[in-house]
C-alpha cells in the first residue's frame, strides 16, 4: 500500500512537472514569436526610412553634380523667369540661359493650342535644362489662356465663384481641371493660388482672392495646392506676407504698417498651409512692411524673406513678383532691383528687362558684391523642384 502511495505520488509529480514545463515552452515561444514579429516590423521601419533616405540623397546627388558642371552664365540665367518675348523665343533662352518663360495673354490671344503647344515643344527640346513655363492661370479676371475661346469655351470661375456656385469639390474641379488645360500646353507651373487675406469687399485684392475667413481660406489653399501637386503641375502661393488692404503695387507704392505679430496670426497662416501641402514656390509682393522693414520693398528685403526661410521653414523657390512694377521703380533702376533682389534671398526673379537685369547679376557676382554661394544655394532650389516636377 505505501509502495503503490509512493508510485502515485511520483505519477502526479511528472505530470505537474511535464505541465509547468510544457507551459513554460509555450510562454517562451510565444515571447520568441513576439520578438520576431517585432523584429520584421523594425526592420521593414529601417528599410523604409533606408529607402527613402536613399530616394531624397539620389535627388539631392543629381542637383549638386548638375551645379559642379554649370557655368556662371548659366547658373544666374536659372534665376530668370523672364517675359515671353513676341519672336526669338528660343534664340533668347539659348542666349541667356534662360530658367523660365512667363506668357501673359497677348502671347496667346492670335495663336491656337497646336502653335502654343509647339512653341513650348521646340524650345525645350533644344535646352539643356528644361524651362519652367508658368503663366498666371487664377480665375476670374486673370486668366491669361482661358479668356480666348480656342482654349476653353467659357473663362475659368475664381475659386470662390465655384464654391459659391457648388461646394468644395467645385474648388477641386476647377483646381484639376486649371492644371490639366495647363499641362496639355506644356505649362508646368501655375502663379497661383492667390491666397491673400482682405479685409474687406472694398480692398484691392478683394475679387481675387477666396475669402476673408481665415477657415475658408487655409482649407481652399489645402485643396488647390494639394490638388495640383497629385497632377504634377507647381504652384505659386502669393502675394507673400499678404496683400490684407494694400493698395494695387503695379501702380504705385503701398506701404503696409501691420506687425509681424499680427501677420502670423492670420495672413500668415494660408502660406504656412500651402508649404505644408506641397507648394512649389512662393511670390513675394512689393508691399513696404514699414514695422518689420521700412526701407525697402518686401521683395528687396532679406528681413522680409528671412520670415519664410526662418520662421516658416521653407525650403522651396523664393520669387519676386514682377521687377518691373511701379511699387519697385521708386527703390532702384531695373539693373539694381536685379541685383538687390538676389541679396535679398530671391531665387527667381520675373522679369522683362532680363536683357539688362542678368548681366547686372553676372557682373556683381564678378565684382565680389554677390558671392556665389548665393546663386548656387538658389540654383540647387531651382534644380531640386525641376526635378520634382520631372523637368531633369
Amino acid at each position: 500500500m505505501y509502495k503503490q502511495k509512493n508510485i502515485l505520488l511520483y505519477f502526479l509529480y511528472t505530470v505537474v512537472l511535464f505541465l509547468l514545463v510544457s507551459c513554460g515552452e509555450q510562454t517562451v515561444g510565444d515571447q520568441s514569436v513576439v520578438e520576431s514579429e517585432s523584429s520584421v516590423i523594425e526592420s521593414e521601419k529601417s528599410s523604409q526610412l533606408i529607402e527613402e533616405s536613399t530616394v531624397e540623397d539620389t535627388a539631392a546627388s543629381r542637383e549638386n553634380e548638375r551645379l559642379e558642371t554649370m557655368t556662371l552664365d548659366e547658373k544666374v540665367g536659372q534665376m530668370f523667369l523672364a517675359r515671353y518675348p513676341d519672336e526669338d523665343s528660343l534664340a533668347y533662352a539659348i542666349h541667356y540661359d534662360l530658367g523660365g518663360y512667363i506668357w501673359f495673354a497677348k502671347d496667346f490671344s492670335e495663336k491656337d493650342p497646336q502653335i502654343v503647344q509647339s512653341e513650348i515643344n521646340a524650345i525645350q527640346a533644344d535646352m539643356p535644362i528644361d524651362l519652367f513655363m508658368a503663366v498666371d492661370e487664377e480665375g476670374g479676371d486673370v486668366v491669361r489662356i482661358s479668356s480666348f475661346p480656342q482654349y476653353r469655351k467659357t473663362p475659368f470661375l475664381t475659386p470662390r465663384q465655384a464654391f459659391e456656385e457648388g461646394n468644395w469639390s467645385s474648388v477641386e474641379d476647377l483646381a484639376h481641371e486649371q492644371a490639366m488645360l495647363l499641362k496639355s500646353l506644356g505649362f508646368n507651373l501655375n502663379l497661383a493660388p492667390v491666397v491673400d487675406m482682405p479685409n474687406s469687399s472694398d480692398d484691392f485684392m478683394y475679387h481675387r482672392a477666396f475669402s476673408t475667413e481665415l477657415a475658408d481660406v487655409t482649407k481652399f489653399t489645402e485643396l488647390f495646392v494639394s490638388s495640383y501637386t497629385h497632377d504634377k503641375v507647381g504652384t505659386v502661393l502669393k502675394h507673400f506676407p499678404g496683400y490684407g488692404s494694400n493698395v494695387d503695387t503695379h501702380t504705385g507704392v503701398a506701404y503696409d504698417g501691420r506687425s509681424l505679430e499680427t501677420l502670423k496670426e492670420r495672413d500668415l497662416i494660408p502660406f504656412q498651409t500651402g508649404i505644408d501641402n506641397g507648394s512649389k514656390a512662393i511670390l513675394v509682393a512689393h508691399n513696404v512692411m514699414t514695422a518689420i522693414d521700412p526701407d525697402w520693398p518686401a521683395t528687396l528685403s532679406p528681413k522680409v524673406i528671412a520670415i519664410l526661410r526662418d520662421d516658416m521653414g521653407f525650403e522651396g523657390i523664393i520669387m519676386t513678383d514682377d521687377l518691373i512694377m511701379d511699387g519697385l521703380q521708386a527703390f532702384a533702376t531695373p539693373e539694381e532691383a536685379a541685383v538687390l533682389a538676389v541679396l535679398a534671398g530671391n531665387d527667381v526673379l520675373i522679369s522683362s528687362d532680363f536683357l539688362v537685369q542678368i548681366p547686372a547679376v553676372i557682373a556683381a557676382v564678378e565684382d565680389g558684391r554677390i558671392p556665389e554661394e548665393v546663386i548656387d544655394a538658389a540654383v540647387l532650389r531651382i534644380l531640386k523642384v525641376k526635378i520634382e516636377l520631372g523637368l531633369i
